[in-house]
């Protein structure tokens, strides 16, 4: 059996963890890192990862720093005007690398959305780190990260996506998708516990294969009544 949670649930069971110091961002990213690992089957792979401003694109960052310092060529793509500060100074210090180089969207158009999708296209694996959770209200796409995202559907990428937590732009309480502007992806790696959304049309129906990492929830969601049961 598999229980769906909301999103509001999982914040309130990963609240007191927090509160005392537990790494829950690490466990999630060590997990996200080894089924990333096992999806593409060897060390050295190209790896994109699309960032965005909250947790998951700090997730997709500390991911990348574990699979850099195992070998494998981990580019970092931003989609918003910020990233988790740690996070990408663990990435980079492991030998990650942003495109383009200066982090900038204006540098001879090297970061148009036709060409990061290209550079997605010529990888071995994508993380889809965009959106999370925390977007419940508004979960579609906007702005850049929508063009990103428009250019590498348009582009037909052959690349496999790893959706981290959620593919981005889909809600994870009642599975709708107000944008069909989402990235399919071939494994999604959530979380603490499913989240509700995954499990319901249509958004099951980009969520590919889904894998839970264990961050240490189940005596918090043990005590609260899911919203799907499967």
């Amino acid at each position: 059996m598999i229980l769906g949670y909301s999103a509001a649930q999982l914040r309130a069971a990963e609240a007191p963890l927090l509160e005392a110091g537990v790494p829950l961002m690490q466990r999630a990213a060590a997990g996200l890192a080894r089924e990333a690992r096992a999806l593409v089957g060897r060390d050295d792979a190209r790896v994109v990862l699309l960032v965005g401003t909250g947790n998951n694109g700090a997730d997709a960052l500390y991911a990348g720093a574990i699979l850099a310092r195992a070998g494998a060529d981990v580019t970092i793509v931003r989609t918003g005007d910020r990233v988790h500060d740690a996070a990408i100074d663990a990435a980079l210090g492991a030998g990650a690398h942003e495109f383009p180089p200066t982090a900038t969207a204006d540098r001879a158009g090297s970061a148009a959305p036709d060409g990061i999708a290209r550079l997605v296209s010529s990888a071995d694996l994508v993380f889809d780190g965009i959106l999370g959770t925390g977007t419940s209200a508004h979960p579609a796409l906007r702005g850049t990260a929508r063009d990103i995202v428009a250019a590498i559907i348009a582009a037909g990428s052959p690349t496999p996506v790893v959706a981290v937590d959620i593919p981005s732009g889909i809600h994870p309480d009642d599975g709708s998708v107000p944008d069909p502007c989402v990235l399919r992806a071939a494994l999604t790696v959530t979380f603490g516990g499913y989240k509700a959304g995954l499990l319901l049309a249509p958004a099951s129906g980009f969520a590919g294969e889904i894998r839970l990492v264990d961050i240490g929830l189940s005596e918090q969601l043990a005590a609260m009544e899911p919203l799907v049961t499967r």
